[in-house]
């Protein structure tokens, strides 16, 4: 079972706080956790809320909000009785990304992290590993924006959409494919609209275009062209040790496109 629309069953209060105290929060928690059904928490043995604030071990300003720890046991099965999990929030990590943040949510922020948890636990009955996936696309996000080496295909782990997307956290990748000559301009789809975005003259085997004026109540937009290339050409950097090379450039949308 997934966790497909968490808010059709419960919608927090919403609003930004200065601080939201240590028991404030763990009750607030509570009440969230409460009121998700009892099918989405199924195999799930609590909610633990924890003082500590818990930093990402390589990148500064990045904190783990929570975390489903989870423990498997021997059975020719999969089921509640056999993958059992407990949520862990951490209270620390909201409070300094608040303090860093003046427009931070409590209360989303709180309703988000606890729903990507027991997601986590879902997939683990599931025996997916969907949400590794997306993990897994953060950090090598982060680890591209920090200009290190990073998985140039990253994107591909987030949930694909209709029309050759893919979305992860608040993150949507419109990946395009060019393979003589780049087009002037690409078409995608932003709130439901068609929209062009320009293409610059030289491009890299994958180039990011980040849309610098995406909607600000939608998620952070990139188009991602990449060059197809041949078998032949393949083969010959396999040969010569070489890689794709990586390119990016901001750009702002240019007017409408066409409804497919």
């Amino acid at each position: 079972m997934k966790l497909d629309d968490p808010n059709a069953a419960f919608q927090p209060a919403g609003g930004t706080r200065a601080e939201m105290k240590y028991d404030a929060f763990a009750r607030a928690a509570e009440r969230a956790f409460e009121e998700i059904p009892p099918a989405y928490r199924e195999g799930v043995d609590g909610l633990t809320v924890s003082r500590s604030a818990h930093a990402h071990p390589e990148r500064a300003g990045v904190w783990t909000l929570g975390e489903c720890v989870t423990e498997s046991y021997p059975s020719d099965f999969g089921s509640a009785e056999t993958v059992r999990s407990v949520v862990v929030l951490y209270w620390g990590s909201f409070r300094n990304l608040a303090r860093e943040d003046p427009d931070f949510d409590w209360d989303a922020e709180l309703w988000e992290t606890l729903t990507h948890e027991l997601k986590h636990h879902l997939e683990s009955l599931a025996a997916d590993d969907g949400l590794e996936g997306v993990d897994y696309a953060m950090d090598e996000h982060f680890a591209r924006l920090d200009g290190e080496s990073f998985d140039p295909w990253y994107y591909r782990r987030g949930e694909p959409v209709p029309g050759g997307g893919f979305r992860f956290e608040d993150h949507l990748f419109w990946e395009r494919e060019w393979k003589e000559a780049p087009p002037a301009r690409v078409q995608i789809d932003v709130g439901g609209r068609p929209r062009l975005v320009p293409v610059p003259e030289d491009l890299a085997d994958v180039h990011f275009l980040v849309v610098e004026d995406a909607p600000a109540d939608g998620p952070e937009i990139e188009v991602v062209l990449v060059r197809r290339v041949g078998l032949r050409e393949r083969v010959g950097r396999a040969l010569k040790g070489g890689s794709v090379s990586l390119g990016e450039t901001l750009v702002r949308m240019e007017g409408q496109g066409e409804r497919e």
